[in-house]
């Protein structure tokens, strides 16, 4: 049996904090770690890091030849078993959705619904007893966000796709973690489109992603269905659980976050 973690933008940020963590041991015994981003000098950097063996896979995964990548290479593995898939790619892009780029709003839709999807179905024959699926998602996720529409969007998508997958295999011991934290201080945020939309969303304070990346492969090790890195936010979710959206809207305003 060679048991896999498969972790996506796996070349900065809380990516590449999951992979250390996942290198010393937080994921239990693992055989190999396969890192998939689009830049194979960064991902050949981490390789050398890392005492467990590390594959790398120079993919972009907005294209959907690249999924067939990781299906077949997981075909070829003899006895592969995914222990941990991290769909942790993705890129956001802030401001009035009228303004922006048409081609950012399809290319969000692709990497933050579509590949986690794609690459839960590729690793779903793999899955066993124990195995686990971490998916970020992101505070955005909680209310539907002006000059965040489409990434609040497709974060709320995999939150509660998280939470129903894992109502579906949690009798077999597979569980799925939806992680949302706040914005951190990694490369995410070097492209905002609209800086001014975005220095009004992160005024709510950033993570460390070394601490996320953490605290989420623990709570995954616990079954977690949801894990809110923050007190703060953990506050705000349940306030958008219970004020109506028109409410959370406006105090949302009068607090400059949008």
């Amino acid at each position: 049996m060679t048991r896999i973690a498969i972790v996506t933008g796996a070349s900065s940020g809380l990516g590449k904090e999951f992979v250390k963590h996942i290198d010393a041991g937080a994921s239990g015994q693992i055989d190999e770690i396969w890192v998939v981003a689009r830049r194979l000098e960064r991902l050949e950097a981490l390789q050398r890091t890392c005492g467990t063996p590390v594959r790398p896979f120079c993919l972009d995964l907005t294209d959907p030849a690249s999924f067939e990548v990781i299906e077949g290479a997981l075909g070829q593995t003899p006895g592969a078993e995914v222990a941990l898939l991290v769909n942790n790619a993705g890129f956001g892009v802030f401001g009035n959705v009228a303004m922006q780029d048409k081609r950012d709003g399809g290319a969000m839709v692709r990497l933050l619904m579509q590949a986690p999807v794609e690459l839960i179905y590729r690793a779903l024959p793999y899955l066993r007893r124990g195995s686990r699926i971490i998916n970020i998602a992101s505070v955005a996720a909680f209310l539907p966000q002006p000059n965040l529409a489409v990434y609040s969007a497709a974060k709320r998508f995999i939150l509660d796709l998280s939470r129903s997958l894992d109502a579906e295999l949690g009798g077999s011991d597979i569980h799925v973690t939806a992680v949302c934290p706040k914005f951190m201080q990694t490369e995410f945020l070097d492209t905002p489109g609209d800086a001014t939309a975005a220095r009004a969303m992160t005024a709510i304070g950033f993570e460390r992603a070394d601490r996320v990346a953490a605290r989420a492969l623990r709570a995954s090790r616990r079954g977690q269905s949801l894990y809110i890195p923050s007190l703060d936010m953990k506050a705000y979710y349940v306030a958008s659980r219970v004020l109506p959206y028109k409410t959370a809207l406006a105090a949302e305003r009068a607090l400059g976050i949008i």
